[in-house]
């Protein structure tokens, strides 16, 4: 029997991440300071894009990017319905209208397919934009989804909360990583605690794009400018100017500093993850009643979440918690929140990430799970099903 309980996701803090925060406690500055500069730096040198501006969470960079796109009330915007509910809820709080578009049955992504066929069902000019998902970890091919773009006039926001480190190749054989902007005009990540890098809570927004870099900055602090490049007048050293209504989404410098340290080991931690899906997958491919995750086409697969496909699910969500195992679902599909409901949404409205929900879990999966806590969940599995 296992020690303690073991959860989907945890975070990993070594000595080196305590004493980062440490160091920034002691120093001049708690926010607004270099650490921010320093992890936005490093952040976008890890995914390979030109800006990335550091949020308080992921909720708030969506929120920032939908703003920064231009959302404005009635625009309708094509989201899929496999995410968590801030994916759709970002384009709510512009005054957007959400239209969810059904996912590929072997990869949960945005299906591309019917993406178009929806698209071709209403007149040029209905939808602004589009908001795929690297749902688990797994990289949305973006060339793809950028030709559809371009066809109807699209912008792309790519939420990549669940992938960094994650990449396709394109059609011409070169790495995309996720949040790159090389094909999206925004993407946004992710630092919760269960996520590959934690702050605690914290967010990033990367773009390629330095009219919106620049709008995302500005909208980050209250809207407020103290640059002298940009002032509508000069008072002196002191003044600024509100210049938009803006929010305050800023991140701390110690939840900088706990990112800059996390980042340096977090490609050590994407190949844990690969080894730990590659046991699942080794456990379970070839088990009557368990369907393991497919990696379709040349990606590299982050490995946010391992999800299998049971048919009693809830038999095994309960069987599992019964010895100590916290595996989760992910996620109930946001078109059938009461809340979306409400706006005209109905069940049926997406058949197959429906489908998904009934039979879907996500096994523990973070770096730090060891091989026994592993073998201990594969298990607990395997004895349910053939039970």
């Amino acid at each position: 029997m296992i020690e303690r309980a073991i959860p989907y996701g945890r975070q990993h803090i070594t000595d080196e991440d305590i004493q980062a925060v440490v160091e920034t406690l002691c120093s001049d500055y708690l926010t607004q300071g270099p650490k921010i500069t320093e992890f936005e730096k490093v952040f976008a040198e890890y995914v390979g894009v030109r800006y990335a501006v550091a949020v308080n969470n992921a909720t708030a960079g969506l929120h920032l990017a939908a703003s920064s796109l231009g959302v404005k009330p009635g625009d309708k915007v094509i989201v899929t319905p496999m995410t968590f509910a801030a994916s759709a809820n970002c384009v709510r709080y512009c005054g957007g209208e959400v239209v969810f578009c059904d996912i590929d049955k072997d990869t949960y992504l945005m299906d591309a397919v019917k993406l178009r066929q929806l698209l071709a069902e209403n007149p040029k000019g209905t939808f602004k934009g589009i908001i795929p998902v690297d749902f688990a970890g797994y990289p949305q091919n973006l060339e793809e989804m950028r030709g559809i773009a371009d066809e109807y006039g699209l912008w792309i926001l790519e939420d990549a909360c669940h992938a960094p480190g994650g990449y396709f190749m394109d059609s011409k054989g070169d790495k995309q990583f996720c949040g790159n902007g090389k094909y999206a005009d925004i993407g946004v990540f992710s630092f919760h605690p269960v996520k590959h890098i934690a702050t605690g809570e914290g967010g990033m927004v990367t773009t390629n794009d330095e009219e919106l870099y620049k709008k995302l900055s500005l909208y980050r602090t209250h809207g407020i400018t103290k640059d002298p490049t940009s002032l509508h007048e000069n008072h002196g050293g002191w003044y600024y100017e509100m210049q938009q209504l803006g929010f305050n989404y800023r991140m701390t410098d110690f939840q900088a500093a706990l990112g800059v340290s996390q980042l340096k080991r977090a490609n050590e931690g994407l190949m844990r993850r690969q080894e730990i899906a590659h046991r699942y997958y080794e456990a379970f491919q070839a088990v009557e009643g368990i369907n393991t995750p497919k990696v379709l086409g040349n990606v590299y697969h982050a490995f946010h979440l391992y999800i299998i496909q049971v048919e009693d699910r809830l038999g095994l969500y309960n069987h599992l918690r019964e010895n100590k195992v916290y595996a989760q679902v992910h996620y109930v599909p946001v078109h059938m929140q009461p809340y979306y409901q409400q706006l005209g949404c109905k069940k049926k409205d997406c058949p197959v990430a429906e489908k998904y929900y009934e039979h879907c879990l996500s096994l523990p999966m973070f770096p730090t799970l060891t091989e026994e806590e592993q073998e201990y969940v594969i298990d607990r599995v395997l004895e349910f099903v053939r039970k």
